[in-house]
């Protein structure tokens, strides 16, 4: 085969679809072996938390059919994204299966107890008996058919999930109710079945709504969005329709306190606008013609038009809707060594419980003496019992605590958690290895222009010999007339003093040098060091202030009417208001700040002093960048490069964590980790604080999950553990798994927090 089709072969479309009827990640796993043997699937992401699969796939091979028929043969059911059988109705569906175990299941319990404590039996014994076994048997084997075909399904594939220890729990507790009807000497636990089942399902239903509470930041971003819109027609009939129905360049009218209703730029009028939707910034954004404005961002007080830009999954909160599900199913190296644990946990646990059962039949003094110590603690322990029933009552106890569903959970909810409260932020974090990397970091390296600034020239600084009004006002004059970026700077200084404009004649720009006009029978010449040595202008006056705005890293602007210097004008990069504070809490977190930069050292120097950055690297080229990130990285420094620009693109890719300004270019972006949508850079700030909350609710979920299985499973082995109660406590463990996740969106990022130095 040439390179050519071996290429084609490897190419295929990735496709996102619904999964129904997973009850824990090792279904997820089960799912993903399944279709990773399948010739023409290349790769298979299933998230159980979100229940979905990224599949992607040769489509000349096979189709989604062909896959929704190999999902259906090991016991669940890939849906179509779009499917109108989504989570609200498989839900509905688990309530009435819950409601209905339980009616029937509640008066059997309230029997047993009777039985247990009083030693009543309704009927007399053999009546009560049939009766528990004809009332057991559609709960365990109608409502509870899911979990025991999935039983049956794993047992012939031998591929074992959570449902297998529960559906082998109650096939054998179901079995002592048989095998005492055909004559044999043991004690029957069809109860303990159908409580067993019925507990499962209130697990499951309990589970199924915290785990939507979970994933609930991509249904809170899709509400988030306008859906009807002003559109004006042939310039003065105004409609309105649903945002789905606008196309590029449609004109829309949006109201003070609406919502804007898709990506687009202001064409008429002037508003502020609160972005805090898409940026975690709740002070409003002045806006004006020529300026671009996000859909489900909120008009505040003025009527703007708007000309459409981006449409459908190409707006703004569609890319962020697909960044947080794409980030949402990505794993962090921890949850690898979970899954890998969960995988080898149930057929062990299953061996175990055969061995608890053996042990039992084989050597059933040695527990019997365990048990005798707690026998008057706890109730449901019987010495008298047969040595098959006890058997039985332990090794059913030490399959159903033993399921790994807290396990599962315990990373998948904390990253859904976790990623869907920085969307609300504006942090998008891309991949899940992000969040484990991100607490370990030690060295944040920061570009110059466009993350630290503003990467716009602004005025900083002048001095003038003759009075302030007139130097403004001839400077106003003759600059309102040029092109040149440094002009505008000059321009937005002065454009709120409300300067009268002098008539300007003979207006002359010198490329790269300066400018000259003739104002009032006097010439005005405005230009830099270079043009006034040129023209042998004398600037003596100033050179004390020349040589202190150098140091500052300022460029130079000088001025003079009729070739005598009136003034000087200091314009830099403006540093952003942020910059100074961000870089002091990093530090604060011991975290060593570098910049690398292209512009010259005087300049770097001088922000990089402003600011409070410990290294400074200037005049780079993109390559000295990642040269420098390489040398630290060797050095056993963990790297995040926080950057802007197609040039520091590189860099992002080769640092141990990207973090991309949001306001910078889409390479940039699609470079890196971590998107600041706002561009400011407490987003770094905020962003680490997220990883390191996430990642310790993922450690605290995985321990709980760990220290429940340690203690419990040696309590159910020796027959102390009643199964029911196993049940109840395993489905306990897995909603408050998925509550302390939970916990994260309670986290307050603006919060100062005081780390003392190790």
């Amino acid at each position: 085969m040439n390179e050519i089709e071996n290429l084609e072969n490897k190419t295929g479309t990735e496709h996102q679809y619904k999964v129904a009827g997973m009850s824990c990640t090792a279904c997820a796993l089960n799912i993903e072996r399944t279709l990773n043997n399948i010739d023409g699937v290349q790769n298979v992401t299933v998230n159980f938390a979100d229940k979905s699969a990224k599949i992607k796939f040769n489509e000349d091979k096979i189709d989604f059919k062909f896959l929704q028929k190999k999902i259906k043969e090991i016991g669940y059911k890939l849906l179509e994204k779009n499917s109108q059988e989504d989570e609200l109705a498989y839900l509905k569906k688990e309530r009435i299966r819950l409601i209905i175990a339980w009616i029937i299941t509640i008066p059997l319990t309230i029997k047993m107890i009777g039985e247990m404590f009083f030693g009543y039996y309704l009927g007399g014994e053999n009546t009560a008996f049939y009766l528990d076994l004809v009332l057991t048997f559609p709960v365990i084997f109608i409502i509870g058919f899911p979990v025991i075909l999935s039983t049956i399904r794993s047992i012939i594939k031998f591929t074992f999930n959570m449902d297998s220890l529960i559906g082998i729990g109650t096939m054998a507790a179901y079995s002592t109710g048989i095998l005492k009807l055909i004559g044999l000497n043991i004690s029957s636990f069809v109860v303990v079945g159908a409580m067993i089942t019925a507990i499962n399902f209130i697990g499951n239903y309990l589970k199924n709504l915290a785990t939507g509470k979970a994933s609930k930041a991509i249904k809170q971003l899709l509400e988030l969005g306008a859906k009807s819109a002003h559109l004006v027609k042939n310039n003065k009939n105004i409609i309105d329709v649903p945002v789905e129905e606008l196309k590029i360049n449609d004109i829309v009218l949006v109201k003070p306190g609406e919502k804007i209703p898709i990506d687009g730029i202001i064409i008429e009028g002037a508003t502020s606008i609160d972005e805090s939707i898409a940026t975690g910034e709740s002070i409003p954004v002045d806006k004006k013609t020529g300026d671009k404005v996000i859909g489900a961002t909120i008009n505040q007080y003025g009527v703007i038009k708007i000309k459409t830009q981006k449409i459908g999954k190409d707006t703004f909160l569609s890319q962020i809707i697909k960044m947080v599900e794409e980030a949402q199913g990505t794993k962090v190296p921890i949850q690898a060594f979970a899954d890998k644990v969960t995988g080898y946990f149930v057929p062990i646990i299953l061996l175990i419980s055969v061995l608890t059962f053996l042990g039992w039949i084989i050597f059933p003094g040695k527990g019997l003496i365990i048990a005798s110590y707690f026998q008057k603690y706890l109730p449901w322990i019987n010495l008298n019992a047969s040595n098959i029933s006890l058997a039985i009552f332990a090794s059913v106890a030490t399959l159903v605590i033993a399921c790994p569903c807290a396990l599962g959970l315990a990373t998948p909810t904390a990253i859904m958690v976790g990623m869907g409260k920085g969307a609300v932020n504006g942090i998008l974090i891309r991949n899940g290895e992000a969040i484990q990397t991100s607490k370990n970091l030690t060295t944040i390296v920061f570009d110059k222009t466009g993350t630290i600034t503003r990467g716009k020239p602004a005025v900083t600084a002048y001095e003038t010999n003759i009075s302030e009004k007139e130097f403004f006002k001839l400077i106003y004059s003759v600059e309102s007339l040029s092109e040149h970026p440094l002009a505008k700077a000059i321009l937005k200084k002065l454009q709120n003093k409300k300067i009268e404009k002098y008539n300007i004649k003979k207006f002359k720009a010198e490329s790269g040098k300066g400018i000259s006009a003739e104002v009032k029978n006097k010439k005005v010449i405005v230009g830099s060091i270079k043009y006034f040595n040129d023209l042998n202008i004398s600037f003596e006056n100033y050179n004390d202030k020349i040589e202190r705005y150098l140091e500052r890293g300022l460029t130079i602007i000088l001025s003079a009417v009729n070739n005598k210097t009136i003034g000087i004008i200091g314009i830099s990069d403006e540093i952003k208001n942020d910059s100074k504070s961000a870089i002091a809490s990093l530090k604060k977190m011991n975290l060593k700040t570098i910049m690398l930069t292209g512009d010259n050292k005087k300049s770097a120097g001088a922000i990089a002093n402003d600011v409070g950055i410990d290294e400074v690297y200037a005049e780079l080229l993109p390559e000295n960048k990642i040269n420098i990130i390489k040398r630290l990285q060797k050095e056993n420094e963990i790297v995040a490069m926080v950057g802007d620009g197609i040039n520091d693109a590189p860099a992002l890719k080769q640092a141990n964590v990207g973090i991309a300004i949001g306001t910078g270019t889409d390479i940039a972006i699609e470079s890196a980790d971590i998107t600041l949508v706002s561009g400011s850079l407490t987003g770094v700030v905020k962003s680490i604080k997220l990883s390191k909350a996430t990642f310790k609710k993922i450690l605290e979920n995985l321990f709980w999950a760990f220290f429940y299985n340690i203690i419990a499973i040696p309590v159910a082995i020796v027959g102390l553990l009643h199964p029911v109660i196993a049940e109840s406590a395993m489905a306990l463990s897995s909603i408050n798994v998925v509550g302390n996740s939970l916990r994260l969106k309670k986290l307050n990022l603006d919060k100062e927090k005081q780390n003392k130095k190790k």
